[in-house]
């Protein structure tokens, strides 16, 4: 017997991964659900965030329960925001490397093989991986965002000046199409926009090339043409769409959402899913912008009377922190439902909702082509741009809106790219093009899919290490 759980022990200590997301929803909740497929094909994983972040993780039931969370102290005690980034980051480099140190060795010290054999990482913390490679653990960088983002990223960093911008008609290699500067992430050519977030996302260069893998939040038909030259230049593994398993293979029992949301639900967000039973197939807009935009009051009221004017059902998302943007006398007025928050996923699932008018953050796209729903393109900041330019002219799901001379999206133009959606031909081809997307999806992450065989060909490598 004492031998068995010794040979256990051993085994488990060549399969103990630790995960250190940003601590930010669109950063946790893609690295949790791949900490989920680890989980499922056997690994002990373990997860690793501050400690203001644990009270937002629901690890206590379903799949996320295979996944054990630990915290990090590191003498800062909210969620960051876009005005304390500056402050946050330095927190979480000295005293977070520091924890995070003391964790591993914790593990080491275990009396039964619990020692981490890999860290996977977000490349936003580069020094994570110094971590790892002073520890002597193998490092494994987690982007997650889309190849194609990362690859404009990367010529930017290699081949320009940071205080250089690029040219009209960008090639970038590997890109299928050509460029226009209102395509790029907005942090490359809007100049001198949000500078800690910048400098952050260009660290990511600092030692990216010394970690063991490279992971990314996409599969290998969506971005067929970035993924091969990527491929070219260095090794990478594809290991998404990172969306709960119940949406696509149905593999991991219990996967019906992330387990973790910022978001505080409100007593009405319950309604929402009463509220589009009552509604036909494919006759509601549903709108939302994530935990981290923010729209302007001009803007905010542009797209309400754009709604408005559509004369279509709608759901909109607005957090309670935006709700006095709003046009007075606005709710209740019309035919849309607002809400500080939904369950998206089960939201843009229902057969109800026919569009999703979204700023195209990277996981909210994800959703939306692996759920089959047709977008209307309306990005805000960040790889939106980017992001947008993709599910119009690369993937051709989606319109994406046209901006004004002030850069608003005004209410003419919100009311005519949902016309089109819901009503024109062009809603029907961006249907047609979507059915295949989703098989496509649901193929990578299935038994011996693309992503999953880069998973499983990660775990046999870690083994061997």
């Amino acid at each position: 017997m004492e031998k068995k759980e010794e040979e256990g022990c051993k085994s488990r200590s060549t399969r103990h991964v630790m995960m250190l997301p940003f601590p930010a929803q669109g950063h946790i909740s893609p690295m949790l659900q791949f900490a989920k497929r680890l989980a499922s094909k056997g690994l002990k994983i373990t997860l690793v965030t501050p400690s203001f972040m644990s009270k937002y993780l629901r690890a206590e039931g379903g799949s996320a329960s295979n996944v054990t969370v630990e915290t990090l102290s590191i003498g800062f005690d909210e969620v960051p925001t876009i005005e304390n980034a500056d402050e946050f980051m330095k927190h979480f480099q000295v005293m977070g490397s520091q924890s995070l140190a003391g964790l591993i060795e914790q593990y080491r010290s275990s009396s039964c093989g619990e020692a981490v054999k890999c860290l996977v990482y977000d490349p936003a913390i580069p020094w994570a991986l110094d971590v790892a490679k002073r520890l002597a653990i193998c490092g494994a960088a987690f982007f997650t965002q889309s190849c194609a983002v990362f690859n404009i990223y990367y010529h930017y960093h290699h081949h320009h000046h940071h205080h250089q911008v690029f040219n009209q008609n960008i090639h970038v290699h590997g890109m299928p199409i050509l460029l226009e500067l209102q395509d790029l992430p907005s942090f490359l050519y809007v100049l001198g926009s949000y500078q800690t977030l910048k400098d952050q996302v260009l660290n990511t260069f600092s030692n990216y090339w010394d970690a063991d893998w490279r992971f990314f939040n996409t599969f290998d038909n969506l971005e067929i043409e970035v993924v091969k030259w990527m491929s070219s230049q260095w090794s990478i593994k594809t290991i998404g769409p990172t969306v709960p398993s119940m949406f696509l293979d149905k593999r991991i029992e219990d996967d019906t959402d992330y387990g973790v949301t910022l978001c505080k639900p409100n007593p009405e967000a319950s309604n929402c899913i009463k509220w589009l039973e009552t509604k036909e197939t494919a006759s509601v807009v549903y709108v939302a912008f994530g935990s981290l935009a923010t729209l302007g009051e001009e803007q905010m009221e542009e797209l309400a009377w754009g709604l408005n004017s559509s004369n279509t059902h709608f759901l909109w998302v607005v957090r309670a922190s935006e709700e006095t943007k709003l046009p007075p006398n606005f709710v209740g007025q019309n035919k849309g439902l607002v809400v500080n928050w939904c369950p998206q996923l089960e939201v843009l699932a229902h057969q109800a909702v026919g569009c999703f008018v979204t700023h195209c953050g990277w996981n909210s796209t994800l959703e939306a082509l692996s759920l089959g729903v047709p977008m209307v393109a309306m990005p805000i900041w960040t790889d939106q741009t980017t992001n947008a330019k993709f599910i119009a002219d690369v993937w051709q799901v989606g319109i994406r809106v046209k901006v004004n001379e002030k850069g608003i999206v005004t209410r003419q133009e919100i009311e005519l790219c949902i016309r089109e959606v819901m009503e024109g031909e062009r809603g029907n081809e961006l249907r047609k093009n979507l059915i295949q997307w989703k098989e496509l999806a649901k193929e990578a992450v299935d038994e011996g899919g693309s992503s999953d065989k880069n998973i499983d060909e990660f775990i046999a490598e870690l083994e061997c290490t």
